[in-house]
């Protein structure tokens, strides 16, 4: 049967926004205007405070200080500062270290961030992963022999949801006497994050139930990180990322943290019942069909599964079921995408694959549907016959 509206399931592209994180942010749009950065009357100082309990609540759920979260518009603008502000900083202090590593399965935001670093004349080199999409400690350790200014590996991905060990990258990183940054948009709210051990973390309010359009970067305060600033202006966020801050979008961010840091482990818990739900009953009906990644490491609400007919074809024959082939930052192109075929997936097997993502807000009736409209479609001879 039909739903009554979209079933959506793609909640690494984007996360609806809380009530309850909305229902904080409306008077911020409304009646308690005022300007953050305007300390001359009770209106600014009001927003400011806003903003800096907003800031705690962000701190508290990563292990982090206050003073050392920076604001931004999100994960995009946090890894940006932190990868080319490391190396623009270190190229004016006259740092000899050149090399910048990260991994063949980050985002494009970082892969391209690292690819640039090269304008300023460092070294950008690109690590394989193993086939369950993890980096092997030996082979980082081996990249890090040559001296190196930072190394960005992601805490969850955003495609396949497998979970690297960070602690254990970080602290093979900070033995080679480098800076280590992680991408942990997809892990924030979904895991348990400590800062200990790392120098710059990122994240995004819309990727655990906040508003779109806010960020945050995490840096270290001791020992010192320092950044160069990406461009200039009023020098607001300890002169990293100058602009008048968004009160209602960073009130909004600080909510849905407050909120991950209560409820993340039940949520959890529910999650993995439910992906374990829909795994078992798509691979009852299904038996070729193959999930991406490791099967250990990942995050409860991922599956990245390889179907036996083309994914395009199943989104197709079910308009009402929300999925993706992959990244939504990377939905316009049309090759393969870049993060299977890292894994070892060919081409063919890389256009069966979808992206299915569950959220703080599917239900058992939602997963029900989806196996029910999957099955049907992959098992239509019309598409079978395409395939």
């Amino acid at each position: 049967m039909r739903p009554n509206r979209p079933v959506y399931l793609d909640n690494q592209a984007t996360t609806p926004c809380d009530p309850r994180v909305l229902a904080v942010m409306l008077p911020w749009f409304t009646e308690r205007y005022g300007n953050p950065h305007s300390a001359e009357h009770q209106m600014g100082l009001d927003a400011e405070a806003a903003v800096e309990a907003a800031r705690a609540e962000i701190a508290a759920l990563i292990g982090a200080e206050p003073r050392e979260i920076v604001l931004t518009s999100g994960a995009t603008e946090a890894n940006n500062i932190a990868i080319k502000g490391a190396a623009r900083h270190a190229k004016r202090m006259g740092d000899p270290r050149r090399r910048v590593i990260t991994v063949a399965t980050e985002h494009k935001c970082v892969l391209e961030s690292v690819a640039d670093t090269a304008e300023d004349g460092f070294e950008p080199i690109v690590l394989p992963v193993e086939p369950d999409g993890r980096l092997d400690p030996d082979v980082l350790r081996t990249a890090l022999v040559e001296p190196t200014l930072l190394v960005s590996v992601m805490a969850v991905n955003n495609e396949t949801g497998v979970i690297q060990d960070i602690a254990s990258l970080a602290a093979i990183t900070r033995d080679a006497g480098a800076l280590f940054h992680t991408d942990a948009a997809q892990a924030v709210g979904k895991i348990p994050l400590d800062v200990q051990g790392i120098d710059l973390l990122s994240l995004s309010g819309h990727k655990l139930y906040g508003p779109k359009g806010v960020g945050a970067l995490f840096v270290r305060r001791r020992p010192r990180v320092r950044l160069a600033p990406l461009f200039s202006g009023g020098g607001q966020e300890r002169g990293l990322r100058s602009g008048t801050l968004p009160t209602p979008l960073v009130v909004g961010l600080g909510e849905a943290c407050r909120l991950a840091c209560l409820e993340m482990d039940a949520e959890a818990l529910r999650l993995a019942g439910l992906h374990d739900r829909l795994l078992t009953e798509l691979s009852r009906h299904m038996p070729g069909l193959r999930m991406n990644g490791s099967l250990r490491h990942r995050i409860p609400g991922n599956l990245n599964l390889t179907f036996p007919v083309p994914a395009l074809d199943l989104m197709r024959a079910v308009p009402e079921l929300c999925v993706s082939t992959g990244s939504a930052c990377s939905s316009a192109a049309i090759e393969p995408s870049y993060v299977l075929r890292a894994l070892g997936l060919t081409d063919a097997a890389a256009a069966r694959t979808l992206r299915l993502g569950l959220g703080r807000f599917t239900s058992a009736a939602d997963v029900d549907y989806a196996v029910e409209a999957l099955v049907a479609a992959a098992l239509n001879p019309a598409l079978n016959a395409e395939a």
